[in-house]
């Protein structure tokens, strides 16, 4: 117990000190862990989005749908409802295919389904708003209201006729818009549409003074909902072409819009758990020295390596552990918004499960030992006497790269001195860069794509809903990228301005201005950024390739040579500040420091 107390102490007493330091591994482990989160749950939180849907609108398990007509049809459709696995349906009904244009000439196509003022055992919507359907008026399905901008009271032309919205509803015997079809006139493929819905009289009327295409459409209830596959061969030998939808087949639908979403949120979380570990390592790096007299001190007074490893691990992970809980709080918390795009579903989202929480904190417990493993090994492997000597790093004397090098500006002089004597330090900003422009240049070739509206005609006038979620979830994921690029890029700067104060007060005792230092200082960030900078274009479009489906367009090389120009003057701007002020100390301040 003794030594427990003494570990929380030591620790808490250096949390205290290092307040900077610990907000930046929270924010990093924080955002990793809640990226990973959301992009793990998504298809869970979707089929628990149908399920609760299902379940309040008595969704069927079976659809049947037939694009032809006559009374072959309709004897066809009513024995399947005599079937003996069949427990309750409902219809046959109409489904009429129209247009439908708001007050604001918004147009999209839609389907009307014909059905009666008193729904009946099996599909029964659910209304959210207003009242349901009546002779003259249409309800709308909540998502292609909400996409339209429509709500109770609105009056939308349908097929030339004008009607008042009465009522908006959900419902689970079709998919999220815009899918509400699920098969075109005809039974042929089907375009985006919305679905509405209107009485049994009325739907007749709008399909036969216009003369609009119909569908009959059946829904099923079975003993087995989990027979659905069997129900569907058994009556596939039917002479009268009849299309199946069940309800698995919804399910897996409604996680159509979210097909890209989530390889963004996983693949995000990977490259901002590597930015994690890159500033983490950049901070333990430049506490080596700190953490190496620390374990000195705790050997003389008789600690054993296991308590030491402790005092120096157990800060990292607790602070690791305490950002994986804040992510998975913020991942339960946005996933609603981000797992239902459209308003097509009810319900609560479900919770995170055992295997999402236990894998986000393996993530958050891998960065903090990635990050800190070697600089802890390093000081308990470091004999006591020298651990608290604390000896100056002697380099390696090369004349000939002297003298090569003496040739050089003094900023570029220094710039490559500091890259030289810490290529570590190099390799993580190098890759730090090269992450952030692997981002940009992912969201640069997602702007790029050319895609299908809503509308009629595929007009843009009701956007592509899985696109722009897409392009916000990826601009979410690019912002936190650089967010955390940006901290790594100033501590990286500061820490090996630190660490090179005495050598560049030397540089300045022997002629170098307080500008060339910072220039020098900066000049060493850009010789790390750029071959990042390089290596992260190709490296972004061969991750984008991996994962993307179908055919995508490469954007203008002018943006993609931009990107990688934007980030190397960002990098400049950024080094910047933190250059000038270490260059700003006295330099008998900085080598007095180094003396004593």
């Amino acid at each position: 117990m003794g030594s427990i107390v003494l570990v929380v102490r030591l620790v808490l007493a250096d949390v205290r000190r290092h307040k900077v330091q610990v907000a930046i591994l929270l924010l990093a482990v924080t955002v990793a862990t809640a990226t990973m989160a959301l992009g793990l749950s998504l298809r869970d939180v979707s089929d628990t989005l149908y399920e609760q849907t299902r379940a309040a609108t008595a969704g069927p398990d079976v659809v049947a749908l037939s694009g032809d007509r006559g009374p072959a049809v309709t004897s066809a459709l009513a024995s399947l409802a005599k079937d003996p696995e069949v427990v309750a349906h409902h219809g046959p009904y109409r489904i009429v295919y129209a247009d439908l244009t708001t007050r604001d000439s918004t147009s999209s196509p839609v389907v009307v389904h014909g059905f009666a003022e008193t729904p009946g055992a099996v599909n029964r919507p659910l209304v959210t708003s207003g009242q349901w359907v009546r002779p003259g008026g249409t309800v709308l399905e909540r998502g292609f209201a909400t996409a339209l901008g429509v709500g109770v009271g609105d009056h939308v032309t349908i097929a030339g006729r004008s009607y008042p919205v009465v009522g908006i509803a959900v419902t689970a015997a079709t998919s999220i818009y815009p899918w509400a079809a699920q098969i075109g006139p005809g039974g042929g493929p089907s375009d985006y549409s919305g679905l509405a819905w209107m009485t049994r009289s009325d739907a007749r009327t709008l399909a036969s003074s216009q003369d609009l295409p119909v569908t009959l459409a059946l829904d099923l209830k079975l003993r087995d909902p989990a027979a659905t596959e069997a129900f569907r061969d058994a009556h596939h030998v039917s002479i009268i072409r009849i299309n199946f939808h069940s309800w698995q087949f919804k399910a897996i639908q409604d996680m159509v819009i979210l097909r890209d979403s989530q390889p963004i949120l996983v693949v995000g979380s990977w490259l901002l758990s590597f930015l994690a570990i890159t500033g983490v390592t950049a901070l333990a790096v430049g506490r080596a020295a700190e953490q190496t007299r620390r374990a000195g001190l705790l050997k003389a007074v008789g600690a054993a390596p296991g308590l030491i490893a402790a005092v120096l691990l157990t800060e990292y992970l607790a602070l690791a552990l305490a950002g994986d809980a804040l992510g998975l709080v913020i991942a339960r918390l946005t996933m609603p918004a981000i797992a239902s795009p459209t308003a097509s579903r009810i319900g609560d989202a479900a919770g995170l499960t055992v295997a999402t929480v236990a894998t986000a904190t393996v993530l958050a417990v891998a960065v903090a030992v990635l990050s800190t493993l070697r600089p802890t090994l390093r000081a308990m492997r470091t004999a006591t006497v020298t651990a608290l000597s604390a000896t100056a790093y002697q380099p390696r004397h090369r004349p000939w790269l002297t003298a090569l090098s003496a040739l050089l500006p003094t900023p570029l002089l220094l710039g490559l001195r500091l890259t030289a004597r810490r290529p570590g330090r190099a390799v993580l900003q190098a890759c730090s860069t090269a992450t952030i422009v692997i981002a940009i240049v992912a969201l640069l070739i997602r702007y790029a794509q050319r895609e299908r509206g809503y509308g009629l005609d595929g007009s843009s006038a009701l956007p592509n809903l899985r696109g722009e979620h897409d392009r916000q979830l990826m601009l979410a994921v690019a912002i936190l990228l650089i967010a955390l690029a940006v901290v790594n890029t100033i501590t990286l700067t500061w820490t090996t301005a630190i660490e090179a104060r005495p050598s560049m007060a030397i540089a300045r005792t022997l002629g170098a201005t307080p500008g060339q230092i910072s220039a020098g200082l900066s000049t060493a960030q850009l010789l790390s950024s750029l071959p990042g900078a390089i290596l992260g274009v190709p490296l972004g479009l061969g991750l984008f390739s991996i994962f993307a489906l179908g055919k995508w367009t490469v954007p203008p090389s002018s943006w993609l040579l931009g990107a990688a120009l934007a980030t190397l003057l960002a990098t400049a701007a950024l080094t910047a500040l933190p250059a000038r002020l270490a260059a700003r100390q006295p330099v008998a301040q900085a080598l007095s420091a180094e003396t004593a």
